[in-house]
């Protein structure tokens, strides 16, 4: 587990404290179950990260994978929240643009309020170069909504 906070730690997570650092296996470790093929699965690994600007605390961060089924234009988004929720969204690839929607929701029990129960997600290249995500939610109190519009630039 790595920590990649440039704050200091809340203090409500003390009692984990023991958990932060960089931890690598001091010899192989051992995995296998008969019908799964932990190597080569057709799926990219993806992380979002957004700080405040001035103080670059950071706000809010998913991570999960992006999966293509193979043979055809089928992607399923899995996702994992900061705040708790986990989704997973599927659609189609069409050229390069991936439009999504939600089709399961979870969320940890003490999640705070309003409750996600709709997500729709594009992700696209433009002809600049530039990745472009929308984001639409609805909450229970609220109408699907836009909620986020950011272009990221590669640099790698």
């Amino acid at each position: 587990i790595v920590c990649l906070s440039p704050v200091p730690l809340n203090a409500a997570l003390a009692p984990l404290e023991w958990l932060l650092g960089t931890w690598e296996s001091d010899e192989p470790g051992e995995g296998t179950f008969p019908t799964i093929n932990h190597v080569g699965q057709p799926v990219i690994n993806f992380m979002f990260n957004a700080f405040q600007i001035e103080t670059k605390k950071p706000l809010h961060r998913e991570c999960g994978f992006i999966r293509l089924k193979p043979g055809t234009n089928h992607v399923a988004f899995i996702n994992a929240q900061n705040t708790g929720l986990v989704d997973i969204e599927e659609g189609e690839l069409t050229e390069n643009q991936l439009n999504l929607q939600s089709c399961s929701l979870s969320r940890i029990s003490f999640a705070k309020e309003p409750h996600v129960h709709q997500i729709r997600r594009v992700l696209r290249l433009r002809p600049d170069g530039k990745l472009e995500q929308t984001v639409s939610m609805a909450t229970n109190n609220e109408p699907l909504t836009q909620h986020l519009h950011i272009t990221y630039q590669r640099t790698s």
